[in-house]
Parts: C-alpha cells; structure tokens; sequence
C-alpha cells in the first residue's frame, strides 16, 4: 500500500527542541540487508566433524527471545534476522518491497536519516540504496572538466536514471541485483559491482530522488530532508576535503558554481511532491518515530501465511511428470530399512545414507544435458561418446541436513562450486525464513543441484528455489534432490515450479499434523549429527532448515 498521495501541501514536521548534525562525513552506498558482507564470505559449519564414541550433543537454537537474533559458530558470531516468505503457494510474488525515498540537498543528512530509520524499524531485510551510486560514466573530456571542478555533477543528467529505476523494480520484485560502486576520487565506476539481495524495506535516498517521474511511482514514502543552507556547505567541505582528496578552494567553487544553482532549480523544488518534510533531519527524532509507525503499520498489513496454504493446496493429484524416484531395488530398500529403523546406531545410520546419497546423486546426473562427441582412444580409434551440454555444475544445500550431501556430490562432480542457504522455521509463526545465503559468482549460467535430506510440506524448498529464481537461474536448470519426500512436498514444489526437476529415493504418502513424513525417517539431522531429538520426534530440526 502506498503512502498518501503527495501534494503541495505535504506535512511539515515541526523541528526538534534543539537541532543536531549529522556528522562530518556522508558514507557510500551501502546495504543493510542481513546478508551484508556475508554472501562473499564462507559460512562456518554450525556443528564440529562427525565423529564416533561421542555422546549425543543438545540441541541448539540459532534464536533466543532473550538475545538478539544470531547464529553462534565454533570461530564466531554472525547476526542476522530472518526473512519471510515474500511469495505465495503459487511460488509468485505476492507482495513487494516497501520503497522510501529520501530526497534533500547535498549533505542534508539523507543518509544519517535512512540510518536512524533503519535502526528504529527493527525489521530484517532492508536495504539502503545510495544515488551516488548511478553516476554516469564520464567521457575523456568530461573526466579532465571533473579533474578542475568544472563537471556538474548536481544536474540530472549526472546519473543514470534507466539503470536506477530498473535496479529498483528488481529490487522491489525481490530479484537479485547488481550496483555499480562509484569511486568519488577518480569519477569512475569501480570494475566490481556490489551485488545486493532480499529487501522488505528499500530506502532510496540522493538529492535527485525525486526529479525523475518514473522513479517517483516506485516509491511508496516519499520524505524530503530540509537542513538549512549553511550547515550543509559545511558539511560538504568537511566531506569533499577528508574523504576525496579536494582542496577548499576547489569545494567553494563547485558549491558556487553547481551545487548551489542546482539546488535552487532541481532540488528544492521537488519538496512539493513529498509525503513528509523533515526539518533538521537527523535530530528531528519526532518525525523518524512517525515515519516508522507509518511503515510498521504498512509491513504488517503485508504479512504472508504461506505453510497453511501449502496444506491445503495441490494435494490428491496424480505425481507430476517432473518427480523421478530411484528404483526401489532391493538393495535401495534395504538401505532404507536400515536408516529408518529408531534402532540403528548413529555409525550405521551415517553410512547407508551416505551411501544412498551417493546413488541420488548419480542418478540426478543422468538428467543433465548431454551431447554426441568423439574422442580418440589410446589405440588411436574413434570413440562416438557423450559429454556434458552445459557450462558449469553447482551444489547448493539447505542448511544444516543438506550440507550432508555436499560430500557425495564432490565425489562425482570435479571441481563443483557449493553454495550454502539456510532457512529456519520461525517457532512462532511457523513459516520458513531466510536467514542467510551464500551463492557462487554468476550462478545463473549453471545446473543447479539442490540439496535437502527430507522434503514434507516444501515450504523451505519452495523458499530455496525462489532464492535460485530470483538470481536468475532458469527454472527448468534446477533440480531439488532428496533423500526422502512427502506427496505434499511433491505437490507443492512442482505446483509452484512446474519445470523444476525433483529427484527423492522414496516418497512417503503421509504427512500428520505437525507436518511430520509417515512413516517417514525421524529428525535427519539429529540422527546424523548426534544432537537430540526433538521431544516431539519430529522429523524437522527446531532452528533449521525444515521443509
């Protein structure tokens, strides 16, 4: 739901008490996304080795109502928050991002505000997109006119509007983007682009934000900070002197002969179309806590119940043409007999799944693209043969059960990537939530081999597949890989996702009420890891990825 319609006479929040800076400096684009400066990282394991002659460990939750969500490892903390579902039953999106845009003169406080809101709103998931990122590229000419301070940059052909707006329908679509990083001491885009991802809550701020018409029907809020003429010279040279290498005289002769003129003909101007002024930015904390009540109320009207659905939806049809189960020979029936035996000793059990892991992953292989070729044999004969059609293979498991299957994927696929994702079931609510990822470098080129052990409703495996679809991996080159499903699961991840291809060693026809397989196999990852069950002996872990 949008903002109220903007107008002339936009409320003017009334100043604070006494006003406050917002600081010397205005940082870069950043992002403030759960997964910032974590998707180029590699996520520590959540528990040691498997071992033998080791008690049973407890269980361990990634979340305490006393603390601050996070995730504690053996090396260090990791704070993060979940992400609910942002999509239906339907595997499409049902809601977008909530957009603000934040407009004000140069070093007005734009980005100090956006931090405060950010900090009061309390949400996972939200990402600050900078202006100064969209600089255009500079021509030769145009590159020495900014080397002598002659090249405005506060007019509105400075940026690249068409890669703004199309960056922020993505992001609003809850699709994976790439952001340019400008370096502010050459006036030039960085060669490595920022990749961002996962946004309930995008604030947009940058002194042109509201100057083109396109960029304004995005924006849900629309606020214009108003800080007086002085204060931002000041800050401005501060900034420009410290942070980019500047010389006093050539700030004030920018400020003259750009700045200042722009402000007055593009700028200021714009505070027409505004939802909120907000005088003093930063220290008018008034205006930040009415704007937070304002998004809270519109985030909760926006709230997604996706499990429930999943129960009811899709269910007593035939098995889609999409699902190939490993034949059931009696030696694969004997491996299933041993692991789903509450008998079996945690060694046995570790074994024969991961010997039937390896038999998935063989069997998944063989629906890979492959095309005629010849090679010439030792004795220098032609051999008509086939090899793979496609460019690269990567693994990506849902924490923590699915790592387990990294280990018999390596085993076939020479020099695999391996991507990680991990998604939690909120106690509360009972949804599945992202909590983190981390996915290889172009992976919308590749095959992707999805990795959980057991799949009962596909509320966490429907949740991984629209990550894989919102980096712009082509459906039909997923393939979900199992070790045990549910018809419901089935059902739901190929209603959702008809050209995804799902590959299980068996499916069992019954799932209770608490979503539970039956007869189904019991908790994997507590059986495999040697953590204690649930007391409910459920077969999805508390705290991680349950689908």
């Amino acid at each position: 739901m949008a903002a109220p319609p903007a107008s002339a006479d936009a409320p003017r929040l009334p100043p604070p008490p006494a006003a406050a800076g917002d600081g010397p400096h205005r940082p870069a684009e950043r992002s403030e996304t759960a997964c910032e400066d974590r998707n180029a990282e590699s996520l520590d394991r959540l528990l040691p080795p498997v071992g033998t002659g080791r008690s049973p460990r407890k269980r361990t939750t990634s979340q305490c109502k006393s603390e601050p969500p996070l995730l504690r490892t053996s090396k260090r903390t990791i704070y993060t928050a979940g992400r609910p579902p942002w999509y239906n039953e339907h595997g499409t999106q049902s809601k977008e991002a909530f957009a603000i845009g934040l407009g004000g003169g140069s070093a007005s406080g734009k980005t100090t505000v956006a931090r405060m809101i950010i900090e009061a709103l309390d949400v996972p998931w939200v990402v600050l997109l900078s202006m100064d990122s969209f600089y255009k590229v500079l021509t030769t000419q145009q590159q020495e006119q900014a080397a002598h301070n002659n090249f405005n940059f506060d007019h509105p052909d400075a940026f690249d509007f068409d890669l703004i707006v199309s960056t922020l329908k993505k992001l609003k679509q809850g699709k994976s983007v790439k952001v340019p990083v400008y370096d502010f001491t050459t006036h030039s885009r960085k060669k490595d682009w920022k990749t961002l991802y996962g946004a309930n809550v995008i604030i947009f701020e940058g002194i042109m934000a509201f100057a083109d018409k396109t960029l304004l029907e995005l924006l849900d809020m629309k606020i214009f900070v108003d800080t007086d003429s002085d204060i931002r010279l000041v800050r401005r040279l501060r900034r420009d002197i410290s942070e980019r290498g500047r010389d006093i005289e050539g700030v004030i002769k920018q400020y003259n002969k750009f700045v200042k003129p722009a402000f007055d003909q593009y700028i200021q101007p714009t505070m027409r179309v505004a939802d909120i002024v907000v005088p003093w930015g930063s220290g008018n904390t008034v205006a930040i806590d009415l704007i937070v009540q304002h998004m809270h109320s519109q985030l909760e009207e926006r709230e997604l119940s996706v499990r429930a659905a999943l129960a009811s939806a899709h269910q007593c049809h035939p098995l889609p043409r999409t699902l190939s189960v490993l034949k059931s020979t009696p030696q694969v029936r004997g491996m299933h007999t041993i692991i789903r035996d509450k008998e079996t000793s945690r060694d046995e059990f570790i074994f024969y799944s991961k010997r039937l892991m390896r038999l998935l992953i063989e069997h998944a292989l063989s629906f890979l693209p492959f095309q005629d070729c010849v090679v010439q044999t030792p004795q220098g004969q032609d051999y008509a043969g086939k090899c793979y059609a496609g460019k690269q293979i990567t693994g990506v498991s849902i924490l923590r059960a699915g790592e387990t299957m990294e280990p018999a994927l390596r085993a076939v696929c020479k020099d695999v990537r391996i991507g990680t994702i991990l998604i939690q079931t909120n106690q509360l609510t009972g949804e599945p939530e992202l909590h983190y990822l981390r996915l290889p470098k172009d992976i919308s080129d590749d095959h992707v081999i999805l990795m959980d052990c057991t799949v009962s409703t596909g509320a966490a495996a429907m949740m991984a597949v629209r990550v894989l679809l919102d980096h712009d991996v082509p459906e039909d080159k997923i393939f979900l890989l199992s070790l045990l499903m549910a018809e419901m699961g089935v059902h739901s991840v190929a209603y959702a996702f008809p050209r995804v291809r799902i590959i299980t060693t068996a499916v069992d026809k019954r799932v209770n009420d608490l979503f539970r397989i039956i007869p189904g196999i019991g908790n994997f990852g507590d059986r495999y890891f040697g953590t204690d069950a649930a007391p409910d002996g459920s077969d999805e872990e508390e705290g991680a990825s349950t689908s």
